[in-house]
């Protein structure tokens, strides 16, 4: 027969704290983010907010891809430094908590970014994030109907000067047939 022993106060803390230190070890890296696909326009601005909690001073990774290229962003350690590759030295804002800002989207900076956290001692965890860019289409509606609104402007200055040229023409046909009348209106009648 098998005989249980309960466990006492002693056990059940010492299990607890081994348990949560464990846990403390398996989830050392956390990324927390609130939104992970964005819809931006060109050249407005995006902000991937991420909070990252590490047991130790963490390296923070940002990195594009898309289906034709692959290129880091930039690299730093909070409160320590600061690597921003050249192609986005003006558009990029690192901040200590690990997100980050890209100023003035261009068309080709959609695709896929990825922030990783890596420890010192060689654990690293990923978060990817998804943005779309899409051109602005309101440009091209407003420069067809400017376009359009200088073309009726045109057309009815163009019909206007048609009707004034009209007038003119008819008013001086009246005239010259008014000259060639003789001036006085005597009529003979001629017998039949």
């Amino acid at each position: 027969m098998w005989h249980f022993r309960l466990w006492d106060v002693q056990d059940v803390a010492v299990f607890l704290s081994i348990t949560l230190y464990m846990c403390h070890l398996a989830g050392a890296i956390s990324i927390h983010s609130p939104q992970r696909s964005f819809t931006r326009s060109v050249q407005e601005d995006v902000f991937f907010s991420v909070d990252v909690n590490c047991s130790r001073n963490p390296t923070i990774q940002w990195t594009f891809m898309s289906a034709a290229v692959s290129r880091s962003i930039g690299t730093w350690q909070p409160g320590m430094y600061t690597n921003i590759t050249v192609d986005y030295s003006s558009r990029v804002q690192p901040y200590d908590n690990g997100s980050m800002s890209l100023s003035d989207l261009r068309l080709q900076d959609g695709g896929f970014y990825v922030v990783t956290v890596m420890e010192t001692a060689g654990s690293s965890k990923d978060v990817g994030f998804v943005l779309k860019v899409k051109e602005v289409l309101y440009e091209d509606l407003q420069y067809l109907s400017v376009s359009a609104l200088v073309l009726a402007c045109f057309a009815g200055l163009l019909m206007l000067a048609m009707w004034l040229l009209d007038k003119a023409y008819r008013k001086i046909v009246a005239w010259r047939r008014r000259k060639q009348m003789p001036e006085n209106d005597a009529t003979e009648l001629q017998p039949l």
